[in-house]
């Protein structure tokens, strides 16, 4: 079964937008567990714009399901974050400061060593460890290389394709990256502009994807649907 990880890093934009606690950060992880979610991801990012560093350890406290912490290891406050509060995973990815969302995976040719001295890091903690790559075989290669135990197929590319009618010709570098992972015995997740339109074609294809995390269609979604439905229809299309 593929598992579903909600991303709550929008519920803090609009927390953070006026202010105060509301909506409640804490209590959206909590409900989110409650209406389904097999995880719960956050992102946090050096200015703090969405999910606060104080957050991360608050929800680490609280939740019973899967806590996945995704970014920067470039990013010393974060390395001491994830060590610090020990999430059943650490997404790696490589974004810029003030980067305003993920756009790109990691060169694990180009970053080979550096990735396997940090990922080291946190498997010694424990920790499970996912790196963000783009759908190529070669960097799956690579990503091997690093000692990962994960990969996160970056799946922008897939929902535009998508989008403008051409989901076939899409799918087809996914899915050369998910096999050339499931042989390299490296577990599958899959994450960017995931939607309920796009997400059963994936997974249709791709039926090994070990993890979805979704967090910026789920929450429109949900403006519409409500919290609880909206994630219920994902776990549907995850089926």
């Amino acid at each position: 079964m593929t598992k579903l990880s909600v991303n709550i890093n929008k519920i803090a934009t609009l927390r953070n937008s006026r202010g105060g606690n509301n909506p409640d950060v804490l209590k959206a992880a909590i409900d989110a567990q409650a209406f389904g979610a097999d995880g719960i991801t956050v992102h946090p990012r050096p200015d703090e714009r969405h999910i606060r560093y104080e957050d991360v350890r608050q929800i680490k406290k609280i939740i019973t399901t899967e806590f996945n912490i995704e970014g920067n290891c470039r990013e010393q406050k974060f390395v001491d974050l994830v060590l610090e509060t020990k999430p059943d995973q650490v997404t790696l990815v490589p974004d810029d400061l003030g980067q305003l969302t993920s756009d790109h995976g990691w060169d694990t040719i180009r970053y080979r060593d550096y990735l396997r001295e940090m990922i080291q890091v946190f498997k010694s903690k424990g920790i499970r460890v996912s790196i963000f790559v783009d759908a190529s075989p070669e960097m799956v290669e690579g990503a091997a290389a690093t000692g990962t135990d994960r990969i996160e197929l970056y799946t922008e590319g897939y929902a535009r394709a998508f989008e403008q009618g051409k989901q076939e010709q899409a799918i087809i570098p996914y899915m050369a990256a998910a096999r050339k992972a499931t042989e390299l015995g490296l577990g599958l997740n899959a994450g960017h502009d995931l939607d309920l339109h796009n997400l059963s074609y994936f997974k249709k294809n791709i039926p090994w994807l070990a993890e979805v995390s979704i967090g910026h269609a789920l929450i429109c979604d949900s403006l519409y649907l409500g919290f609880e439905n909206a994630i219920q229809l994902y776990k549907r299309a995850l089926k």
